[in-house]
């Protein structure tokens, strides 16, 4: 049985520090730890690891289950020929009142997939991500610039905090997150110790 947190705990998990709340932390290294630490409320929250899966099929819902229907990653991490991403997922969430009470809406974005399979996430710790991150035969061979950027604006990263009916979204909001993961890069990019 999972720990019950309290309400200041469970307001903590779904909301971002800003920035400034790591002003008073003088040493560059453990603020830019800090920081990462911080970005981790969304890295490691269900809205991002279901989209970057250890195995070939996406999960789905804060419980992580395995996608329904069975769906795989293809080659091209748009699932498999005929049974493709966008067979089901349009290019913006549709609500579905009425069809069942688990589902109130189907997830859309113009570039719905699945997270290439070395950017998994799911079972690793926050210093394995933020490794992972800063590699770039392992990010898509982003910069960190273009991660900043990538972070802060890519509208299917965007996704998470407009999950569609019946989804919670990820903690804070896009703009919050791409200012932490700027100021993070600012201060070093460093990750945390393990």
């Amino acid at each position: 049985m999972a720990p019950t947190l309290s309400n200041a705990e469970e307001n903590d998990a779904k909301t971002l520090k800003p920035v400034s709340a790591f002003d008073s932390i003088t040493d560059e290294t453990a603020r830019s730890v800090a920081i990462f630490e911080e970005t981790g409320k969304v890295l490691q929250h269900p809205r991002c690891l279901n989209c970057h899966p250890k195995g070939d099929s996406p999960l789905q819902g804060m419980e992580m289950k395995v996608h329904v229907p069975p769906v795989s990653r293809g080659e091209s991490n748009f699932g498999m020929p005929g049974m493709t991403c966008n067979t089901c997922h349009g290019p913006a969430n549709v609500d579905v009142p009425a069809q069942a009470e688990t589902i109130k809406s189907i997830p859309g974005n113009p570039n719905w997939h699945v997270a290439p399979i070395e950017m998994a996430w799911v079972g690793k710790s926050l210093a394995e991500i933020c490794v992972q991150i800063k590699d770039e035969n392992r990010n898509g061979g982003k910069t960190l610039a273009e991660l900043v950027e990538h972070m802060a604006k890519d509208d299917l990263v965007g996704w998470g905090w407009n999950p569609g009916e019946g989804r919670e979204p990820a903690p804070g909001t896009q703009a919050e997150f791409g200012a932490l993961y700027e100021a993070w890069a600012a201060t070093g990019a460093h990750c945390p110790a393990s």
